[in-house]
């Protein structure tokens, strides 16, 4: 087991609602996660819940020390880890719930795009109303937001109120292919167009 791994497990371990995952993302996942990123410009690019770096450095390999990198890691941990491995990403150590006043206190007006490695079939309703406002609402009009959810969580209550909470706050949204080599199975949700 790696050390990222066993990191994750024991994260989990100790608080499954806010970690959510048992191991890291694949790099498949990562991949189609973070597509939206844009080539050129000067993005201000939100990653919620970035865990141990998978969408991380997929998001720096893409910006290629273009615009601004937000990640907001709400466990400590993990956060420091991410500062240590990424020093050029702007880390914040706090809820997602704050993001509007993260990016007030950076100069930042709005996000261009929000990738979220949040677990939000692990959430209960009011949490997933308040975090998906935060989110909407540090957006863009023209922005990008994706995020994924594992194939095992397809039934499940809270998942289905997460999809259908997707399409009351975007005007597009759209599942991806399933990404099967990632532990576990997960399929993206790419979403556009944040309802005012």
């Amino acid at each position: 087991m790696s050390n990222d791994s066993a990191l994750f497990l024991g994260q989990f371990l100790r608080a499954p609602t806010k970690v959510g995952a048992v191991a890291p993302s694949s790099r498949r996942l990562a991949t189609n996660v973070c597509a939206p990123i844009p080539e050129r410009g000067e993005p201000t690019v939100v990653e919620l819940g970035p865990g141990t770096g998978p969408f991380t450095a997929e998001i720096q390999q893409r910006l290629a020390g273009r615009g601004h990198h937000l990640a907001v890691e709400v466990n400590d941990l993990m956060a420091q880890l991410l500062a240590e491995r990424f020093p050029t990403v702007d880390v914040a150590h706090a809820d997602a719930a704050r993001l509007g006043e993260l990016l007030r206190e950076r100069g930042l007006r709005q996000a261009d795009v929000v990738v979220s490695g949040l677990p939000w079939a692990a959430f209960p309703e009011e949490t997933q109303r308040d975090l998906l406002r935060a989110v909407t609402s540090a957006m863009s009009p023209v922005a990008a937001f994706t995020t994924f959810s594992y194939v095992h969580a397809i039934p499940l209550n809270s998942a289905r109120r997460f999809r259908a909470l997707l399409a009351e706050r975007f005007e597009e949204v759209v599942p991806g292919r399933t990404v099967w080599r990632n532990p576990p199975p997960a399929f993206v949700f790419h979403a556009r167009r944040p309802r005012p």
